[in-house]
């Protein structure tokens, strides 16, 4: 028996989606024209699954900002903070995200992944109590893993049951935990954070919001979920990512518990890993600041969302609970989102395809990711061509393809 034998059926899936065209998971972009245009295959495609929420990755400021930091500081640390120390805009980011969110402290991590990693492995372990909500991100999964506390699950964005859940427990030692996410990745739906904190208020414990896909695009300073909500109080642990609405890599966690210093010292993901290279940590302050002084690029960023949300809907296809910077289109089999997701890609359209388990449900999505680069004609073009691909694989039908098209 080898090592991979147990993965053979993945192997066998893989390949069979491969055989049906362009392989999904390994896409090659030629060339990078601008936030929301590439080259693939020699075709100009639109990049509607890129995360790209702010449009940053080509701020002129940001590029400048990290071309001088290569040139003076060096293409990368080479250790971790602790082994290394820290580079002067290490620091100076640090205080920027802990001044932006309002909060004492504040700690970066070199991706968003390895910031819910370490932050969930190190607050709690064996004794202690992690509430998650049942369609948390991987990594939110393998930071419970990590670190040995009880995993309690409850519904997703279910306060009621997390409410029953919270109750049963009212007795048992250990700290509690509960996670949540500002915007959900798959299909773009936000948390019930006001009755999660209501929640929490009743019942005790801490409360961690993900606010990953969420910072720079929702609050009227782009805070987040818990900022438009009214429950930053409440919120005990923010995490959130670089990767996103600013344009880079890189995660964070920010708070005001007493003591939150101590994470460095304790966190191994954190200590163990590599710091941020000072290109990047220069780039993501320009983006954070010009995220704070830019209200229009998130509000742009949300009229393109409402926009191509309400003509996918329009045109028939089944999309996700509400309008936010991700909007999935939940399509009835396999093989017919693997079809339409080459078919778009074979019409200049690149989004992402999400197949079980990966995604919630356990039904395959189409997940595109808008931005505020977005042009209104790009928009137009996008619907155009699902308007034309759904009528010819019988997905909508064609008198709704001619209205809309």
């Amino acid at each position: 028996m080898g090592l991979f034998d147990k993965h053979l059926a993945y192997r066998d899936a893989y390949q069979a989606i491969r055989e049906a065209g362009t392989d999904p998971f390994n896409v090659r972009i030629d060339s990078v024209v601008s936030p929301t245009e590439g080259v693939i295959d020699g075709r100009p495609t639109i990049l509607l699954g890129t995360n790209n929420y702010l449009g940053l990755t080509f701020d002129a400021e940001s590029i400048a900002a990290s071309v001088k930091a290569v040139q003076e500081r060096g293409t990368g640390t080479t250790g971790s903070r602790i082994a290394n120390g820290s580079f002067e805009a290490h620091v100076e980011l640090e205080a920027a995200l802990a001044k932006f969110y309002r909060r004492k402290h504040a700690m970066v991590f070199t991706t968003g992944y390895q910031a819910n990693l370490g932050v969930l492995s190190t607050l709690v372990g064996r004794g202690d109590h992690l509430i998650l909500d049942a369609d948390s991100h991987a990594s939110i999964y393998d930071g419970s893993r990590l670190g040995h506390a009880e995993v309690i699950r409850f519904r997703h964005n279910d306060p009621e049951d997390l409410y029953k859940r919270l109750r049963r427990m009212k007795d048992l030692p250990g700290e509690r935990l509960i996670v949540v996410e500002g915007i959900y990745s798959m299909i773009g739906d936000t948390a019930p954070l006001k009755e999660i904190a209501a929640v929490k208020r009743e019942l005790g414990g801490y409360l961690l919001v993900d606010e990953a896909h969420s910072m720079g695009v929702l609050g009227e300073n782009g805070r987040g979920l818990a900022e438009q909500e009214g429950v930053e109080d409440d919120v005990d642990f923010v995490v959130g990512t670089f990767s996103k609405s600013l344009g880079a890599i890189g995660g964070f966690c920010v708070s005001n518990v007493d003591d939150f210093d101590v994470m460095r010292v304790v966190c191994r993901p954190y200590m163990f890993t590599a710091s941020l290279p000072p290109a990047v940590v220069s780039s993501t302050l320009v983006a954070l600041r010009r995220l704070e002084e830019a209200p229009e690029l998130r509000h742009r960023l949300m009229a393109n969302a409402r926009r191509l949300y309400d003509g996918l809907t329009e045109l028939g296809f089944q999309t996700g609970p509400t309008a936010s910077p991700i909007v999935a289109i939940t399509m009835p089999n396999q093989e017919s989102a693997i079809g339409m997701w080459n078919a778009l890609l074979q019409n200049g359209v690149y989004l992402n395809l999400a197949l079980p388990p990966a995604t919630p449900d356990s039904r395959p999505l189409l997940r595109t990711s808008v931005s505020a680069a977005h042009t209104d004609e790009q928009i137009e073009k996008v619907l155009s061509v699902f308007a034309q691909v759904g009528a010819a694989m019988g997905l909508i039908d064609n008198q709704r393809q001619r209205v809309s098209a």
